[in-house]
């Protein structure tokens, strides 16, 4: 009989570290166990035959939404008069040591 691996409290106390939070102990056992329940039900995936199915990335059809690029003109008179400070014809900025 092969044993399930399950996660472990100190795993959990790994992660929680990693993730730079506080749990106590109630909470590490707590999460131990839903996290190996949780990779149980993932387990059963190995049980399904996915012979002759082809691989899929997405589930849903990905289109590109996205317009065409078309260049449009744009006189720098106009684009100046959106930026906050300028000086001349250029854009003012603060100072960066």
């Amino acid at each position: 009989m092969v044993r399930e691996k399950q996660v472990t409290r100190e795993q959990v106390r790994h992660l929680a570290w990693l993730s730079r939070i506080r749990i106590s102990k109630a909470e590490e056992r707590k999460y131990a166990e839903e996290m190996s329940e949780i990779l149980r039900y993932f387990r059963k995936l190995d049980d399904i035959d996915t012979t002759g199915i082809p691989p899929t990335y997405h589930v849903v059809e990905v289109v590109n939404v996205m317009r065409d690029d078309e260049p449009q003109p744009n006189p720098p008179n106009q684009l100046l008069g959106i930026v906050p400070a300028r000086k001349g014809r250029f854009v003012k900025a603060p100072r960066i040591v």
